[in-house]
């Protein structure tokens, strides 16, 4: 499993942006210069590139957070399209990969999943890692084995990564971990705590943040011991909330509450928390995320492709909790699209129009995704900001033919992943010319990886 330091440049470095989103309008001819990783300063009317300058043409945004993601799920693709079903039958596909999987492996796959993230334009990811043990929940001579090898992979890929360390210690609300499940328990909060205070981030592109796998996967009186964790460290905490109705209706029968309900009483929500998928909430669950500012990772392609339901996301923002996005089990990476998909699927709720402006949609890939996983030093195009930034076509069959100065409504509601050009990270040019520079085949190291996890 090698890994590769990706040292931050320390040569002062120019980009030129023919256009650029500076997260009120799109502004032409912006000149970009990057020492040490970070933005330096961000220099208007620059009406043809600098000397020395590398030009990067198109519609320059600042680097996509994608908030959550599970990175051995993209073996599913294809595959759990086939036939009928539902989350809990999908489930026992994705139990099938996960008791494959060995560090080796699981890097080769996540530096793929994490290349193909680069050419969609994605900076950073968190990871929502609770894959810990070997089968039958044997540990590994390091018990950090499978998490380190993600590290490993997003360091290599080029990315940064939120390694979110998952407490997952039950079946279902005491219930002990059915056999596939012994891998991703610790046998208790405690002891999940203690294997992640040995996690080293390694290098200045990673850092670990906590994860509460949902109620049911972790008992109620151990709650509060993750979140302490969490907070003691000042670290990102997410959690699985109400995916499912069937969770909600388990939740009430063991506690008499609603998950959320659940979550508030033993002290998980809060600013640093972000919870995902959030589709299935009561009013009051509402007005709680909304007033102690939890976060909340909406995942459209995946909640539709699993049939979950639509979440009320205009509700929340509006309440107060910042809204992120996520590609979750990677039907498709496309932050773009989970953009898009956010508005049109509450078009598609409300039977109305324009619940979000481009510019919001952008924040929620952008900016409020970096901030949901600890980097709130990223996500914008400004002096002192980390260099991350990509590049989407403007004069593609979808881009083709709008007005410049609508680059935001154009990347939003007709660009693609397959629109990416150029992404950035730390200054660093990460994707040239829509070929990652790091692992020049990435479709050939995705199915090759993915073939032997399914062989």
């Amino acid at each position: 499993m090698p890994l590769t330091t990706q040292a931050t440049p320390t040569t002062p470095t120019t980009y030129w942006l023919e256009h650029a989103w500076l997260g009120t309008h799109v502004e032409p001819g912006v000149a970009v210069d990057v020492a040490d990783g970070r933005i330096t300063a961000v220099r208007t009317g620059a009406d043809t590139p600098p000397p020395g300058a590398t030009t990067l043409r198109g519609l320059t945004l600042p680097g996509l957070a994608n908030a959550h993601s599970h990175a051995f799920h993209r073996a599913l693709r294809g595959t759990v399209q086939v036939g009928t079903g539902t989350f809990w039958t999908w489930r026992e596909v994705m139990y099938s990969v996960a008791d494959k999987l060995t560090p080796d492996s699981y890097y080769a796959l996540a530096r793929a999943v994490y290349a193909e993230m680069a050419l969609a334009g994605i900076t950073c990811v968190g990871e929502f890692h609770y894959l810990h043990h070997a089968p039958g929940g044997t540990r590994y001579r390091d018990p950090n084995a499978m998490g380190e090898a993600l590290l490993a992979a997003a360091a290599d890929a080029g990315v940064r990564i939120t390694l979110l360390d998952t407490a997952y210690l039950s079946a279902g609300f005491g219930a002990p971990p059915n056999h596939h499940q012994l891998r991703f328990s610790d046998g208790s909060a405690e002891s999940w705590a203690q294997r992640a205070d040995a996690l080293k981030e390694g290098h200045d592109r990673a850092r670990i943040g906590a994860a509460i796998h949902s109620v049911r996967a972790v008992p109620a009186a151990q709650l509060a011991t993750v979140a302490e964790w969490a907070r003691g460290r000042q670290a990102p905490l997410h959690v699985h909330l109400s995916e499912q109705t069937a969770e909600n209706d388990a939740c009430r029968d063991a506690h008499g509450r609603t998950p959320a309900q659940l979550l508030s009483e033993h002290g998980v929500l809060g600013p640093r928390t972000t919870a995902v998928h959030a589709t299935h909430l009561t009013g009051e669950d509402i007005e709680l995320l909304g007033d102690s500012r939890t976060g909340v990772c909406m995942c459209p392609t995946t909640e539709r492709d699993l049939a979950d339901g639509i979440g009320p996301a205009a509700r929340l923002q509006g309440r107060g909790s910042p809204l992120s996005l996520g590609s979750d089990s990677h039907a498709v990476i496309d932050l773009l699209e989970e953009a898009r998909a956010m508005e049109l699927d509450e078009r598609l709720r409300t039977r109305t129009r324009g619940h979000w402006t481009a510019a919001a949609l952008l924040r929620a890939a952008s900016a409020d995704g970096h901030a949901a996983l600890g980097w709130e030093d990223a996500g914008t195009l400004e002096s002192g900001a980390l260099a991350d930034f990509t590049t989407i076509a403007l004069d593609s069959v979808r881009t083709a033919g709008p007005l410049p100065r609508l680059g935001a409504e154009t990347a939003v509601f007709a660009a693609s992943a397959a629109d990416v050009r150029h992404t950035i990270v730390g200054g660093r040019q990460i994707v040239r010319d829509g070929v990652h520079t790091l692992l020049a085949d990435v479709p050939t190291a995705l199915a090759e990886s993915i073939a032997a996890v399914r062989g």
